[in-house]
């Protein structure tokens, strides 16, 4: 469970960061939003290396699939774009192969 609040709290980093990098030049808000941006993105990134995995691959793979989801939740919720029969199915689909890689007996 511990793992699952720490990609969640990852997930919403990336996306608010990257959020904040898109208000700058896509939108043509002011460049201080680069300043949120760079210390949630840093953040971000700091905590990945919380994780219970040896290899940062592994780590950022499960982590995509999280983020998908993520992201739609955001377009959702944040944006006011309700996700599509095929984000939804496209997102699931994720999830599942993020859970495979994470719940894999693997022997140490």
């Amino acid at each position: 469970m511990q793992g699952f609040l720490i990609y969640c709290l990852a997930a919403l980093a990336e996306i608010f960061g990257c959020f904040a990098v898109w208000q700058v030049f896509k939108l043509g808000r002011s460049v201080l939003w680069l300043v949120p941006a760079l210390a949630s993105l840093s953040f971000f990134a700091w905590v990945l290396t919380l994780l219970p995995f040896e290899q940062a691959g592994r780590a950022y793979a499960v982590y995509g699939g999280i983020y998908i989801i993520s992201s739609l939740l955001w377009m959702w919720i944040i944006e006011g774009s309700c996700p599509d029969y095929w984000d939804i199915l496209g997102g699931v689909i994720c999830l599942i192969g993020a859970g495979i890689i994470y719940l894999a007996p693997r022997s140490l």
